[in-house]
């Protein structure tokens, strides 16, 4: 079984091996086999690649995946084994390369000058965005899986022990601190911190939504999500582990719980709410009507973002434990277990281009910039692609 393919929970306990188990085979112990793929008879995308690059040791077998940070000047990407790149986005060149002798397990993220990443060491390293080299490094509480985040201002960081840190983004010197219990079990991985307006949102792992002020951490509202039920510890798991979503209409979110909701960013209030159960980010259509997200069965869903109602539903990918959904050029593209990419149509969810990256799992979001899609998978294989014309 390749790395990263079943496990995504926290705590190492003598439940964990269950877990792990439960995790990658279904809630009731009920074998998930992955769907097979069918042959596109009449492909409407033929996905090119132009370019490839390794970075390091990939995920080093921890989740969550690192994430791409697309930019217009380069493309970054950091490893476990300490090592993180740019590249030229339009060639795959490598435009500097530096061993930051960490523990990389979250990032790299970009603001201004800097480029941020957590460790499982319970530091935040900020490198400079033009070589590489370390700006300044802090210290936080616990694993740093979330991405940090920044406005210019404040860097806010999460750690896997319920903490919330404020940072000066040009010192690293602490600047508040947010406290939350963490439920007895959690799944392995966090969303990355949503700065809305003058405030900073942040999905929790009890189901909870925050909203801190960004300057001095104060809490101007909490709403809840999901609520735990169920008689075990795994039935009850309602993490909050998909990034928030801004929109013109309000911001999305979704957790393990089941629910998924458009909020209002002011008060928490929910806007619409339905049952959709995912650990994964979600996207918008390029117009902002659609909203897409893949769930924890594998199904690809399309949602009014105005209502909540269903679109369509895509259930020829069930199991194959899919990456979050991206927009890219009129298609919706998502990963799999196995490393194929698939384009679906967003008028209807059928699939019309496939594309093979690895044999190793697509888990990270892809990301779209300077009109190429961009992907990664656990194993630090990085490619860019263009949509690509149909044969014939």
């Amino acid at each position: 079984m390749k790395s990263l393919k079943s496990g995504w929970l926290l705590r190492v306990t003598p439940l964990l091996a269950v877990a792990l188990f439960v995790a990658g085979c279904g809630s009731k112990g009920i074998v998930r086999t992955p769907a097979k793929l069918v042959d596109i008879a009449h492909p409407q995308v033929q996905p090119r690649q132009l370019w490839s690059r390794s970075i390091g040791n990939g995920s080093g077998g921890n989740y969550p995946a690192f994430r791409i940070a697309a930019e217009q000047d380069a493309v970054y990407v950091g490893a476990e084994d300490g090592d993180v790149a740019a590249y030229n986005p339009k060639t795959g060149g490598t435009i500097w390369r530096t061993d930051t002798h960490a523990r990389l397990i979250s990032g790299p993220t970009v603001n201004g000058d800097a480029v941020l990443l957590g460790t499982l060491d319970a530091q935040v390293i900020a490198l400079n965005r033009a070589d590489g080299k370390r700006l300044w490094k802090s210290d936080t509480s616990s694993e740093v899986m979330a991405p940090p985040v920044s406005d210019g201002r404040v860097v806010v960081v999460r750690s896997v022990d319920g903490r919330i840190f404020g940072l000066n983004a040009s010192s690293g010197k602490r600047i508040w601190s947010f406290d939350r219990d963490e439920p007895s079990l959690t799944l392995r991985g966090q969303s990355a911190p949503l700065f809305e307006g003058g405030n900073v949102l942040v999905g929790l792992d009890n189901g909870d939504v925050i909203s801190l002020n960004s300057q001095d951490g104060k809490l101007a509202w909490e709403q809840n999500l999901s609520v735990a039920t169920g008689r075990t510890q795994l039935d009850r798991l309602v993490d909050i582990d998909a990034d928030l979503l801004s929109s013109s209409v309000g911001v999305f979110v979704v957790s393990y719980g089941g629910d998924i909701a458009l909020l209002d960013p002011t008060s928490g209030q929910p806007r619409w709410k339905r049952r959709v159960k995912s650990y994964n980010s979600m996207a918008l259509s390029g117009d902002g009507r659609t909203l897409y997200v893949t769930d924890d069965d594998g199904y690809v869903w399309a949602l009014d973002t105005t209502t909540g109602a269903q679109v369509w539903k895509q259930e020829v990918l069930k199991y194959r434990r899919l990456s979050p959904p991206v927009w890219f050029d009129g298609f919706i593209v998502v990963g799999d277990y196995d490393g194929y990419l698939h384009w679906l149509e967003p008028s209807d969810g059928k699939i019309v281009g496939r594309t093979r990256l690895s044999s190793d799992p697509i888990i990270a979001p892809p990301v779209v910039a300077n009109g190429l899609l961009y992907v990664m998978d656990s194993d630090g294989d990085l490619a860019a692609y263009k949509k690509g014309a149909p044969a014939g």
